[in-house]
């Protein structure tokens, strides 16, 4: 059926995460081909108006584009079957735990759903269910905000914003607020909540008022010239590399092999271990001018 996109309710936009990477796809995709797929809706009880479940994404692209409907398949169940349905099915883009959550939140607030019947429904423990509104029942509305408008990732708000919160929710507002105009990373962001909790009343004042400022100064790229960025960039693909050899063996690669394959890789062994001998011993006494208080 086609839906007119003012008959559309949006009552569930703040559910996901901005994604401008996969809109302007998304935008050229239906500018090019049109629309591909529906999306879902559930009748109100207002004649000629619905409920937008599913395809928020397309819905803000045609509006862009100027479009004045949208292709859509009607659900004929509640919008708390429908959200519920929608999760389970949903295979294109995996939610985040703080998505989970704020549709976990909608569903008991809302729809009156109890935690195990929810688990239940969403084919998840009831753990599962409790962890996951514990982030957004935490986290201050301020850092959830940024989080929706992609200003902050999802992986950081719940990895060390969510700790940050439970011990000081003021000190995570704050600090959000502080980070305006950059989007720190999984790594800055570790950086950042480390030295929070071991910094003393003084350090932590100092950290969340002047956040930028500190990751500029403890910026662990700034002391590595270029020649040993490149080394680094080296020995990291090269251990990434080794992993990988090492899991494809184990999962019979060598051993299931014809034996002229198994020749070829032989000789090519032998070459490898022989590079590696050479390496280590360029490389010898590293480790021993590396060691600390922690090694023996």
């Amino acid at each position: 059926m086609e839906v007119e996109l003012s008959q559309l309710e949006l009552r569930y936009a703040e559910l996901r995460i901005v994604d401008r990477a996969q809109e302007a796809k998304l935008m050229a995709s239906l500018a090019s081909d049109g629309q591909l797929s529906a999306v879902a809706v559930v009748a109100t009880a207002v004649a000629e108006r619905f409920v937008l479940i599913d395809g928020y994404a397309r819905v803000k692209v045609l509006r862009r584009l100027r479009r004045d409907v949208v292709h859509a398949v009607l659900l004929t169940m509640s919008e708390a079957d429908a959200l519920v349905m929608s999760h389970r099915l949903e295979g294109h883009r995996r939610r985040s735990a703080l998505e989970d959550g704020w549709l976990l939140l909608r569903l008991t607030e809302d729809h009156g759903l109890k935690l195990g019947n929810l688990a239940t429904r969403l084919g998840r423990s009831r753990s599962w269910v409790s962890r996951r509104l514990g982030l957004v029942q935490v986290l201050p509305l301020s850092v959830q905000q940024r989080v929706r408008r992609g200003q902050l990732s999802a992986q950081v708000a719940s990895k060390y914003l969510v700790p940050l919160a439970r011990a000081n929710g003021a000190a995570c507002s704050e600090l959000s607020k502080n980070l305006a105009g950059h989007r720190p990373s999984v790594r800055e962001m570790q950086r950042l909540y480390t030295a929070w909790r071991l910094g003393d009343g003084e350090q932590r004042s100092r950290i969340v008022a002047e956040p930028k400022l500190f990751l500029k100064a403890t910026d662990p790229g700034e002391e590595v010239d270029d020649g040993a960025k490149r080394l680094l960039d080296d020995l990291r693909m090269l251990s990434a590399v080794s992993q990988r050899s090492e899991r494809r063996i184990d999962e019979g690669a060598f051993a299931e092999a014809a034996e002229p394959a198994r020749r070829r890789l032989t000789r090519a062994w032998t070459r490898t271990r022989r590079s590696f001998e050479s390496l280590s011993a360029t490389t010898e006494g590293w480790e021993a001018a590396d060691a600390d208080a922690r090694h023996a």
